[in-house]
């Protein structure tokens, strides 16, 4: 492509947009490669954590207790219709009045290759305390009916592979057997006598660990539910229907405690049944005659709507700010070409749209080296790596193309200033838009004041001597 010194201004201006919008292309390129990387260190990530355990939401404990009812149907037989009553068994499901829980988080890293997953071992000891309702003839359900031999004690876990060896859980002093699964749920359960909830409470004592990742969340159902949390990972991050009602994060961890009662939580402490509070109870006695009813939803899946969480967020997410700075890479661009055009309509110096296109493909190849790098010896240091190599390249290969290492050395000077502001940029998120704006504002200023007496049409002329840059 021949030199543009012969063109008008204005055509080496619409030369220059057009190189630039070229160079878009690329530029998108690399955030489709900052989205693939970002995929594939989810999917090492999601790997290095297999068979240690996902996130982990912790429920209950809950009071299964089945119950006979009565029902009434009407069918048709022999074009008649007949009326019929019969028992069926359902259950009725009871939040603990008080739950008290503390939980130690002890986390860790663990890297494969290149990436890294964040991991935690979670050890929770727990009371919880049971009584039945004095108005538990609203909910429909006799006392006569009810078969305390056969109720169960569930515990929920989302993932009940992270789950340790040896749960402990004792009921009234007694120790329970336990039992995997929770009436066709995820977790544990252990059958249990609940005649000693007649006239008294029932106190619950549990104590169990388990392997988690990346987020703990517990689903509250009691009355008053109090969790204590406490880890030594210095970034959490509090989300979740419910957020903590005190808490202190330093360099040397975090600890939290939540408060949640079941008014908050919009749910009675007890249901039957007829609100989906059953998973399929235990089988009736062989020879009761009492039909058995399935609940078409899981009690505890529908009585655990609201989350307290806490998430182990890594302090710094490389792929985001990698993509952050990309999205800058426009404006790297504008101020690079906007400085050359300078020196070529007012310095007089002849710059040729191949020297634009190299010049600007270096500016892309720094995300290129900013992603690669910063996968390897982090982000800081990568930015600083990378930047210092692109502005030592172009600022070597403009002091050719300008004919001048002290016109080169304001293009260096300008690469600088921009990989500066740029982490700037990225550390002060909140302030970034008035930051780039203006920067955009003090570059148009000098544009204009630089260019007021430049004839845009006409051909390019020799630098008068007020003009040499």
């Amino acid at each position: 492509m021949s030199a543009l010194s012969d063109r008008s201004p204005g055509t080496k201006l619409g030369l220059a947009l057009l190189i630039g919008f070229l160079l878009s292309f690329p530029l998108f390129t690399v955030w489709l490669l900052v989205y693939d990387r970002q995929q594939q260190s989810e999917f090492a990530q999601a790997s290095i954590a297999q068979g240690w355990g996902g996130p982990q939401t912790v429920s209950g404990p809950l009071l299964v207790i089945p119950y006979r009812a009565r029902v009434t149907e009407t069918v048709t037989e022999g074009n008649q219709q007949v009326t019929r009553s019969h028992e069926i068994w359902r259950e009725l499901t009871l939040s603990p009045e008080v739950v008290d829980l503390d939980t130690d988080l002890r986390s860790e890293r663990r890297a494969r290759s290149i990436y890294e997953a964040v991991v935690y071992e979670a050890a929770v000891r727990g009371r919880a305390r049971f009584a039945l309702p004095q108005d538990l003839s609203r909910a429909g359900v006799a006392a006569e009916d009810m078969d305390l031999s056969r109720a169960e004690l569930r515990f929920g876990l989302s993932d009940p592979r992270g789950l340790g060896a040896n749960p402990r859980v004792t009921a009234g002093g007694q120790p329970l057997r336990l039992q995997p699964g929770g009436g066709g749920g995820a977790g544990f359960f252990a059958w249990i006598d609940a005649g000693a909830l007649v006239g008294r409470p029932l106190m619950v004592e549990y104590q169990y660990a388990f392997r988690g990742n990346r987020s703990l969340a517990l689903a509250p159902q009691a009355g008053d539910t109090r969790w204590r949390l406490r880890s030594p990972w210095p970034h959490p991050s509090f989300q979740g229907s419910f957020l903590p009602a005190q808490r202190q994060v330093g360099g040397d961890g975090f600890e939290a405690v939540y408060r949640v009662g079941n008014l908050a939580l919009g749910q009675s402490l007890v249901s039957t049944g007829e609100s989906g509070a059953a998973t399929p109870p235990p089988p009736p006695p062989p020879d009761s005659g009492i039909e058995r009813y399935d609940a078409d939803a899981p009690a505890d899946a529908s009585r655990a709507r609201h989350l307290a969480q806490v998430s182990l967020m890594e302090p710094v997410d490389l792929y985001s700010r990698v993509n952050r700075s990309a999205k800058y890479g426009f404006l790297f661009i504008g101020f690079t070409f906007l400085a050359f055009l300078l020196f070529d309509v007012i310095g007089g110096v002849r710059v040729s749209a191949v020297e634009y296109l190299l010049v600007g493909a270096g500016l892309v190849l720094f995300f290129v080296l900013l992603l690669a790098l910063a996968e390897v010896i982090g982000f800081a240091p990568a930015y600083l790596v990378a930047s210092a190599a692109i502005t030592g390249l172009n600022t070597a290969y403009s002091a050719a193309v300008l004919k001048s290492w002290r016109r080169a050395a304001y293009i260096g000077a300008l690469l600088a200033a921009l990989y500066a502001v740029l982490y700037i940029l990225l550390s002060l998120e909140e302030y970034s838009l008035l930051i780039g704006s203006a920067m955009l504002f003090v570059a148009l200023a000098a544009v204009m004041y630089l260019t007021r007496n430049l004839n845009w049409g006409g051909r390019g002329a020799e630098p008068t001597p007020g003009q040499a840059v």
